[in-house]
């Protein structure tokens, strides 16, 4: 390009070139290793509760038609492997986008800080939303899944973006109005089976739950740590 004339296209100019590959080099590594960290968790604590839980299930329903699943051992293993691996790789994208962006604005990060990341991804995707939908285990009874899906995303966003304004922002105002839309979701309150219950007994439920969201703590304090050291490294 000629020197002295500014691009159209600012986006790709390349002093921008840099960042974009510093997000998504560290996105890659830092979700890969969250992601293997994760399925080695599940399959020490949560994948012998599915196992438990199914049997419950396949006693207490008929499943003629069922839809296709791996089949247990190896195969099912390589494809949570690979579910946890994809997972983390995009939640490492939008938590290093969110930390470059704070970045431009003077909030620098590293390792120390990344834990700080970390917790907040885990309060917005894990934490808040299972206040209201703690997690289940197969043949547990649950609501219709197009109305669960709808609060779970709603009670993420509203976390993320409650907690950014009462972090980022000054005034006392701008932090009320953040605490106000982190509890807006659970004012609403979650959809809810209309016969709760279902054919796994409520210890195996709660243990199923307990260990679900003490493995998504532990994941994400990970990926906040790794991604916030490879960040600054990378830079």
């Amino acid at each position: 390009m000629t020197a002295g004339i500014p691009s159209p296209f600012p986006v790709i100019d390349a002093p921008r070139a840099p960042l974009f590959r510093r997000i998504f080099a560290t996105a890659l590594l830092a979700g890969l290793i969250a992601g293997l960290f994760a399925a080695g968790a599940q399959r020490v604590k949560l994948v012998p509760l599915i196992e438990q839980a199914e049997i419950y299930e396949a006693a207490g329903h008929d499943h003629d038609g069922a839809a296709w699943e791996p089949s247990p051992g190896l195969e099912r293993m390589a494809y949570t492997v690979l579910a946890d691996v994809l997972t983390g790789i995009g939640f490492a994208l939008i938590l290093t986008g969110a930390i470059a962006v704070a970045g431009l604005a003077g909030h620098a990060v590293d390792a120390r800080r990344g834990l700080l990341w970390g917790a907040a991804g885990f309060a917005a995707f894990t934490l808040a939303p299972s206040l209201g939908l703690p997690p289940l285990p197969p043949g547990a009874e649950a609501a219709e899944l197009a109305a669960r899906q709808t609060w779970w995303v709603a009670a993420a966003l509203a976390t993320a973006v409650g907690l950014g304004l009462i972090v980022f922002w000054r005034p006392f105002i701008v932090k009320a109005a953040g605490a106000a839309i982190l509890l807006l979701p659970h004012l609403i309150g979650a959809p809810h089976a209309e016969h709760p219950g279902g054919t796994v007994p409520g210890d195996i439920a709660a243990q199923f739950a307990i260990a679900s969201i003490a493995t998504a703590a532990l994941f994400w304090l990970l990926l906040g740590a790794v991604t916030g050291w490879l960040f600054r490294r990378l830079g």
